[in-house]
Formats: structure tokens, C-alpha cells, sequence
């Protein structure tokens, strides 16, 4: 009976796949729509060249793009990261997006969400009216950007102090 329970307990690791196949259909999703959306954007800006805000408008549309395209590459990390921690940890990878344990994971998915962060708040400033108050929005996505940049560093002083032991 142990000897079950240990089996079951050790391919149930496999299920993760499921998790690695969603994020890899997210981030096929995303890549796709953000390729249309960039495509649509750009064939709609050649019948406005001489609009005098089409530079402003293609701006805010580009941004929004890379918006979607790094919320695909959060997708791919996760499902990189997954398979490499519980499927395979043999995949070859360029060092700086190996995965050797959760906090890894964690660590790459947090540095990227701070990218998307900033990028969401660069676009709200672009499509600025000079109506709204950006404070409103600034602020909490800063707050939030400090917290996981703070997250980050004792994240890390953390790690590489259990690796020094």
C-alpha cells in the first residue's frame, strides 16, 4: 500500500503538465493577438499619416502591444519554469532563464510583473486627457512596485545566504 501511495504521489508531478500546456496556449494567445493588434494598428496609421496625433495615437497603441507581449512572456517563464522544476531539469536554456527551485520562479515572474507595471502606467500617462488625476493610479502601482522590488531584495539577500550555508 505504501508503495502505491509513493508511486501515485510521484507521478502526480506529471499533472503539472497541465499547467505548462495553459500557460503555453496563454501565451500562444497572447503573442497572436498582440501580433494582430500591432498589424491592425499599423495598417490603420498609414491612412492617417498626416494626422497630426497619429504619432501620439501609434504610441499609446505600441505600448499597449508590449503590454500584451510581456503578459505572454510572464506565460512562457511560468510554463519554462514548471517544466524545468517538475517534469525535466535538463531543458537547454540560456543561464539567465534556468530554473533551479520555486523562489527562481518566483523571483523572474515578479521582475517581469514590474515591468508590466510600469509599462500599464507609462500608457495611462500617454493616453492622459489633463482631466484625470494620475496620482490616483501612480501611486498604488508604485506602492505595488516598491513591495515587489522589496520582495525581490530579501528574496534574494535570502537566497544567496542559504547557498553561502
Amino acid at each position: 500500500m505504501r508503495a502505491l501511495v509513493s508511486l501515485l504521489l510521484a507521478k502526480s508531478r506529471y499533472l503539472v503538465l497541465l499547467a505548462v500546456i495553459g500557460s503555453i496556449l496563454g501565451m500562444i494567445a497572447l503573442f497572436g493577438y498582440g501580433l494582430y493588434d500591432l498589424l491592425n494598428v499599423l495598417y490603420k496609421s498609414f491612412y492617417r499619416i498626416n494626422d497630426e496625433k497619429l504619432a501620439k495615437d501609434l504610441t499609446f497603441a505600441v505600448i499597449e502591444v508590449i503590454d500584451i507581449f510581456l503578459l505572454g512572456t510572464v506565460c512562457y517563464i511560468t510554463a519554462l519554469g514548471l517544466y524545468e522544476l517538475f517534469i525535466d531539469d535538463t531543458l537547454d536554456l540560456p543561464q539567465w532563464l534556468q530554473i533551479n527551485n520555486l523562489d527562481d520562479l518566483k523571483n523572474k515572474l515578479t521582475s517581469v510583473i514590474i515591468v508590466v507595471m510600469g509599462v500599464s502606467f507609462l500608457s495611462q500617462v500617454i493616453s492622459w486627457d489633463g482631466k484625470r488625476d494620475l496620482m490616483l493610479v501612480g501611486f498604488p502601482i508604485a506602492a505595488v512596485i516598491a513591495a515587489l522590488t522589496w520582495f525581490l531584495q530579501f528574496s534574494t539577500k535570502n537566497s544567496s545566504e542559504k547557498a553561502k550555508k
